[in-house]
């Protein structure tokens, strides 16, 4: 399977700032716009991981590097 990915380099403050991110990046997965994003900030790989883990549609996958984080999904 190719991951379509989605890679970008913001940072914030605040988990939950990056709640809010990861609800609208969530969303696009969802839509099947990509598969996977690639991040810097692990406040946003967290909350997007397990806002895709509550979907119950995907497998969740998550890899971090020295400072790089990636969720992916696969399906069922």
């Amino acid at each position: 399977m190719t991951v379509e990915w989605k890679r970008e380099d913001i940072l914030f403050d605040s988990l939950y700032e990056a709640d809010v991110w990861a609800d609208s990046i969530g969303n696009e997965m969802y839509a099947r716009l990509y598969d996977g994003y690639d991040t810097p900030d692990y406040k946003i790989a967290y909350s997007l991981a397990f806002r895709l883990a509550g979907m119950g549609e995907f497998i969740v996958r998550t890899e971090s590097s020295m400072d790089r984080f990636k969720v992916w999904v696969d399906t069922f």
